[in-house]
């Protein structure tokens, strides 16, 4: 306690010990000696009005004019205030002050006892291996985290921001210096040069790194906490969310992953969390990897089965009837790490990875099947291997059962090389899914069987997301139909649907005639494809048009032409898209 005594009993305040340390001025560290040695008397709070009349007296006021001195010692967190212990220092008038109660904050407290608020740093030496390496950035984010809460906190009792600043500045000084002399690789410093990560996004990482060696799965995972660690204000907290939202550096290079789960308000919250594969590489630097992850994009371009199709949608963007929302919506769920660990544990999910489902959506043509699917992945954040099944029959006899194990065969290939799980997507597959002809003798009729036999036999052993699209499912085969987990019916929308339909894809910026009226569109009975492909047709109409101004006579002119069938090869939508 030599420091305490030092401070109560020095004479000249400013020859203190403790003076430099405090950067203030001669006259608030009396304020603090007077506190102090009331504070050893027993005394825990003093009145403003009588600590500054015991230093300064009275007369003309002198206690009233140095108000201030009060105010720079909350603002520096030396003392607190009870009075107004939810408001910053800085928002309370000086006279509001006078009649308070204020008292020694713990960082002076620290200070008294132990003579100094600096942390233990590390030495400037190279490091020797990444643990060393680690051990500094998470004492750095540390530092972040008690300057986050520092400025949510407004109370005087705050350790001083400038002070915390200047300790994180001589840190990451010390870790650059390390970094400077040291001849080791550092395995997360290639990852920031490889990704060109800036400082901030660089912060987000390491506290979710420092989430996974902590063990820790809530404190520094969630996007507002994040964001707190770099943003200095609230303006800023707005300008960072872009950080990690969709389109992100992080997100789209595949970096940092997250989760999304409902939460108690009826939102969705997110949680993210290191790639497996960037995390692998941290945590095991010197495995040698001796397959190296392959672009999809390359591979597919290589052969001519399947089209990649990167997703631009999401289920958000889809018109559909609430029930087939409410499966969709459930299916998705299902890609929450934490259910998924719980299928593990109970032996429901074997495999490690992603979700399994093998799902057909069936109905009309033109009621969102195909976007459905594409939003289904984009949601999942999978990429999409689409199919069109009406390929697959051939004149020769015997190719087509080849064909179907190609497909799959194909598909497991191009996910294995590229270490990725898209969604396979069989578009048309009524003729794969229809019944089998049991008592037929005609070769066509059992080189048809024989294909749906391997078709049966490649979806009983497929992993990972598959959606088949059909029309009909009163002609599905049984044995096909127990295989599938989820079978989620597209019907016609209704009028509600067909207004909102009309509305999203009508042209904001196009001119509409007086009256036109949306309610009187929705009216027609059509599909969302058909909704589509009229819009397309009117709108060449209309730019045809001296005046290019839609008209209602112009749409209902075009919903007659569709209905009755008068728009030639056009009329065979097939899976059009909404």
């Amino acid at each position: 306690m030599r420091y305490l005594i030092d401070f109560v009993e020095t004479k000249n305040i400013k020859e203190s010990k403790l003076f430099d340390h405090l950067k203030c001025c001669e006259q608030e560290a009396k304020i603090l000696q007077n506190m102090t040695i009331k504070y050893l008397e027993g005394t825990l709070e003093v009145v403003v009005l009588e600590i500054l009349t015991s230093i300064f007296g009275n007369k003309d006021y002198a206690h009233i004019k140095n108000l201030n001195f009060i105010k720079n010692l909350l603002d520096q967190g030396w003392i607190t205030h009870g009075t107004f212990a939810n408001i910053k220092a800085s928002d309370v008038l000086n006279l509001e002050l006078l009649n308070s109660t204020i008292a020694l904050s713990s960082p002076f407290l620290k200070l008294l006892e132990e003579g100094s608020l600096d942390i233990e740093l590390p030495e400037t030496t190279p490091y020797t291996d990444h643990l060393e390496y680690l051990k500094d950035q998470f004492l750095r984010i540390d530092m972040y985290q008690k300057l986050s809460l520092s400025k949510q906190n407004l109370a005087g009792d705050s350790v001083n921001i400038s002070r915390l600043k200047a300790k994180l500045q001589l840190l990451e000084s010390r870790i650059a210096a390390r970094l400077d002399s040291s001849k080791t690789d550092i395995i997360v410093e290639k990852i920031f040069e490889e990704h060109e990560l800036s400082q901030k996004e660089q912060i987000i990482f390491l506290a979710l790194l420092k989430e996974e060696y902590a063990g820790e799965f809530e404190s520094l995972r969630d996007m507002n906490t994040l964001i707190g660690l770099i943003s200095s204000d609230d303006y800023e907290k707005i300008q960072n969310r872009s950080l990690l939202e969709e389109g992100s550096k992080l997100i789209e290079e595949e970096i940092i992953d997250y989760d999304e789960m409902l939460n108690g308000f009826g939102g969705v919250s997110r949680s993210f969390f290191i790639s497996e594969e960037i995390l692998q590489k941290i945590m095991h630097p010197n495995k040698d990897k001796k397959v190296k992850k392959i672009k999809l994009d390359m591979l597919v371009k290589e052969q001519e089965l399947f089209e990649l199709i990167e997703p631009k949608t999401t289920l958000d963007d889809v018109v559909l009837a609430p029930k087939t929302r409410e499966l969709l919506n459930s299916l998705l769920k299902q890609t929450d790490r934490k259910v998924m660990k719980l299928l593990r544990e109970w032996g429901v999910k074997e495999r490690r990875g992603g979700i399994d489902a093998k799902i057909i959506f069936y109905g009309p043509p033109g009621t969102g099947k195909t976007m459905s699917a594409l939003s289904l992945a984009k949601s999942m954040k999978k990429r999409v291997l689409s199919f069109d099944c009406s390929k697959i029959l051939s004149k020769y006899v015997g190719e087509s059962e080849q064909n179907v194990r190609k497909i799959f065969d194909t598909f497991k290939e191009l996910s294995q090389k590229t270490k990725s799980e898209p969604v396979l997507l069989l578009n048309e597959a009524d003729q794969f899914l229809s019944s089998r002809l049991a008592h037929s003798s005609s070769s066509g009729d059992k080189m048809h069987n024989q294909m749906q036999n391997i078709f049966l036999e490649q979806i009983e052993r497929f992993n990972g997301v598959l959606i088949a699209t059909t029309n009909m499912l009163d002609s599905i085969d049984p044995a096909f139909s127990r295989r599938f987990d989820f079978k989620i019916k597209f019907e016609n929308p209704n009028f509600e649907q067909r207004v909102e339909l009309w509305q999203r894809l009508l042209p904001e910026s196009a001119v509409y005639e007086e009256n036109f009226s949306i309610k009187k569109l929705a009216q027609y009975k059509l599909s969302g494809g058909q909704i589509k492909l009229v819009l397309k047709n009117c709108a060449l109409r209309v730019a045809l048009k001296e005046e290019p101004i839609f008209c209602m006579s112009d749409f209902i002119a075009e919903i007659e032409r569709e209905k009755s069938g008068m728009f030639g090869e056009e009329k065979s939508m097939g899976f059009v898209t909404i």
